[in-house]
Order: C-alpha cells, then structure tokens, then sequence
C-alpha cells in the first residue's frame, strides 16, 4: 500500500503535514499499539528508549529518546488519548530550539466495504530563527513520519498479535563492588574484547550528555559476537548511558530471527555489593523463526530459544563483570 503526505506550509513559520497510508487492519489494534509506548523500540526504528512518566485518566505524559536526523534527541510529551474516537493527540511540552511548538495526533479508521481502512499521522510545528533548521527539521520529520506509519501498518496487520511475538525476560547478579565500579565495567564496551569470551570486536564511538539528550551519553556499538557452535555474528546497537543508574540499549541491526532487541542494565545498591539486572526485549521475526531456530519450532519455542540464547550472553557478562571486580579487590 502506497503512503500519501500531505504538506500544508503556511506564511511565516507554521508548517503542518499528515501522513497516511491504507489500513488493513482493525482500527482497535493499531490504536492500541500507539497507547503502549514502552514496545516503541520494538515498533519504531527510530526510537531508541520511551518511557510513560504519569497517566492520570486519559491524559498520559511521555519521554522518548529517537534518532532525528544522525543525533540522538529526548523530549517530554503530554498525550490525550481518545479510545471511543481511535485518537491520540499530543504535544511536547519543552521543544528544543528552533523549534518554539510541536503538536499532533495519531488516528485510526476501520475498513469498510466501500472504502480501505486509514491511519493517519499528522503534525504541527512553528519554529524561530535559522530557516535551514527548520527545513531539517522538516526532512527529519518526514523521513521519521513515513517510517513510523509504515512500521506501525506492518504490525497492526499481521496475522500474529504482539504477545505472540514480544518477550521480556530478566537475569541479575551481585556483586560485592560498589556500583560505580560495576556500572564502569559495563559502561566500557570498549574493553569488552579482552574482558568477555563471547565478544569477538566492538568498535565504540561516545557523545558526551547534554541536555538534548536529557542527560543521556550516547554510545553507538559495532559488535561481533561468537555463538556456541563457533559462528559469529554482527550487530549495531545505540546506548544511552546514565551514569550510575543504567544503561539502556537498542541494536539497531538486530541479529538473524529477530526483528527487534531492546534493554536495559540496572544497578542497585546492596549491603552486600550492586545488584545489577540485565533487562532484554526482544521481537521475534516470524518469516525466519525455522530457519534460524529449526524446522518444526513454533513461535512460542522459538521465544524461549531466544531468551536462552541472549539470556546466556547477559548472564556471561555478569559472571565476568563479578569475577573481574571482586578478583580485583581480593589482590
């Protein structure tokens, strides 16, 4: 199915635009898929890490770190959600300069027999200052807009509902370091070839935090990793690294069998050490789960191999993480 933009320039520095694309699949799902913004990595290409902040009824406040452009941008939304219409508007509530507002709305309209159904991505914004930068902002938007669509018509219309291809698992481990000492082994990546057996190269390329990144570091990975059976494989990934508090990640190429792979290191203080806990999503690719998982392997067998197989390389890491830091401090 084709997507139609529609621009709309007005005088001054108000430009507007809509993005749609035919829609078959229930209005309800794809709705639904907007609502949960803590899939959006999954979902959405761009998006590195969304978080809901408070929800107070139908009125929901958001933050999101996405690629706009080459950078890594974060900002804060005020959301109101209109399930009886199949509607999501919103509104950042801090825009960064030059932009001075950006508005929207999400919405949603079931088939019928005359007519496809339609979903429709539309924004408004004013900018101030530099005329460059705001038709960057533009092409940004409208490259992000037409991905965004196009990925969301994808999942709303496949024959597989999202719990069955969506898994969230966790392992954790202590160790009896203080967290900044734990935090530090996992924050150097660079490191990780001499440190972790799975670990076959990584290259590392680090932006320093700033305010349009809400305080996030911003890490982006190139990584070969090696399976049991002696194969490797490559990866890009995106970190956010909040100093201290965690870490989150996105691969951006995710390996073979999945469609996307999100998560997150945590640390927490302990009487005995850090407990740190490695979060994973992942988003199975159902077009290759017997190809890479084996002939016969249903959706649900191939989650739990995935889990093993990922869960197995998290769970490395932190064995590493804890021999490497508490040798240390024994010599």
């Amino acid at each position: 199915m084709d997507t139609q933009t529609h621009v709309r320039t007005a005088e001054g520095p108000t430009r507007s635009a809509e993005h749609v694309t035919e829609l078959a699949a229930s209005a309800r799902r794809a709705y639904g898929l907007i609502e949960d913004v803590g899939r959006w990595p999954l979902l959405f290409a761009p998006c590195i890490w969304s978080q809901q902040l408070d929800r107070t009824g139908d009125v929901q406040r958001i933050r999101l770190w996405a690629v706009v452009g080459s950078e890594v941008r974060s900002w804060t939304s005020r959301r109101v959600l209109d399930p009886a219409s199949n509607r999501i508007d919103f509104a950042q509530e801090n825009p960064a300069a030059p932009l001075t507002e950006m508005t929207g709305h999400w919405r949603f309209e079931d088939p019928s027999p005359d007519s496809p159904g339609r979903l429709e991505l539309g924004h408004r914004w004013t900018t101030a200052g530099d005329p460059h930068a705001a038709d960057r902002i533009a092409a940004a938007l409208d490259s992000n807009s037409t991905a965004e669509i196009g990925a969301l018509r994808t999942w709303a219309e496949r024959p597989e509902g999202p719990d069955e291809l969506i898994l969230s698992f966790s392992d954790d481990e202590l160790v009896a370091a203080p967290v900044p000492e734990v935090y530090d082994f996992l924050y150097r990546a660079d490191l990780w070839p001499k440190r972790l057996p799975h670990v076959a190269g990584l290259d590392v390329e680090t932006t320093p935090a700033d305010a349009a990144t809400a305080g996030a570091e911003v890490q982006t990975m190139d990584m070969e990793t090696s399976a049991a059976d002696g194969s490797t494989h490559l990866t890009q990934s995106v970190r956010l690294c909040f100093t201290d508090e965690r870490i989150v990640y996105k691969q951006t190429t995710p390996p073979r069998g999945l469609l996307a792979h999100s998560g997150e290191w945590l640390f927490s203080t302990r009487p005995e050490g850090t407990r740190v806990t490695a979060w994973h999503t992942v988003a199975l690719d159902p077009t290759a789960v017997e190809s890479v998982f084996g002939p016969g392997t249903t959706l649900a067998e191939a989650l739990r191999k995935a889990r093993d197989i990922i869960g197995a390389n998290s769970r490395s890491t932190l064995r590493a993480a804890r021999s490497h830091l508490e040798q240390g401090a024994a010599e």
